[in-house]
């Protein structure tokens, strides 16, 4: 999941001024709606193993760790629009899919198991709403 985020937000910033639309600011929006959504999979991470029984600040370590290759990814990323500008729109748009699938993919079956099936598919859409009305109206 970190390195698809990485590489989103590393593209992101690697095409300012590519394009039109490739932006400073569209840049760092992207990393702001990245940022907003790591908090809770920071979560996703931590709770699980702190009700495993893993001491607080443990569990909160492993949490942090699993985003770490995000901004390697990043650099990646960013050093990889340079070499590899007319790929930049099949980059963005594969990250964004990542993303999405990975979501859908370890939230709506492990909810549908602990009964929250339509919940998850709710909040998941708005979620989704939310940050293309993020991406279009800063953007």
């Amino acid at each position: 999941r970190s390195v698809s985020e990485g590489l989103a937000v590393g593209v992101g910033f690697g095409a300012v001024e590519k394009t039109a639309s490739a932006t400073f600011e569209s840049a760092r929006n992207l990393a702001i709606g990245i940022g907003i959504q790591n908090f809770p999979e920071g979560l996703a991470v931590s709770l699980p193993l702190r009700g495993a029984g893993f001491s607080p600040w443990r569990a909160f370590w492993y949490g942090q760790l699993s985003g770490m290759v995000e901004p390697l990814a990043g650099v990646f990323g960013a050093f990889a629009v340079v070499l590899a500008e007319p790929l930049l729109p099949y980059a963005l748009a594969f990250a964004a899919g990542a993303m999405v699938y990975v979501v859908m993919d370890d939230i709506i079956p492990e909810a549908q198991i602990s009964g929250n099936g339509k919940l998850a598919s709710w909040a998941s859409i708005l979620g989704f709403v939310v940050m293309m009305s993020l991406d279009v109206g800063l953007g």
